[in-house]
């Protein structure tokens, strides 16, 4: 499903334009983006939890020289999935 499928769905189901629909899901994203930037978590009960996963620097190999490289740390969006939606996926 992309976005555009999304936004579609949204307008469909709670009866709203297209323009509508698409500012909605839009500003929930957004939404959602902004509060990881801040390094918050987003609890979305029934659905799932969105956070900011941090990744620690580490060795790494450059794979054509064989070379050993430092990989600096990272921040990385990360997403766990509630028990109501992984019930409904079984």
């Amino acid at each position: 499903m992309t976005k555009a499928d999304l936004v579609a769905q949204v307008a469909k189901k709670a009866n709203l334009t297209a323009k509508a629909a698409k500012e909605a899901v839009s500003t929930v994203f957004n939404i959602i983006a902004d509060a990881m930037k801040r390094g918050e978590k987003v609890v979305v009960t029934g659905f799932g939890t969105f956070m900011v996963r941090k990744r620690a620097a580490r060795k790494g190999r450059n794979p054509q020289t064989g070379a050993e490289i430092q990989i600096p740390a990272t921040k990385t969006p990360g997403f766990t999935a509630g028990k109501s939606l992984k019930r409904m996926i079984k």
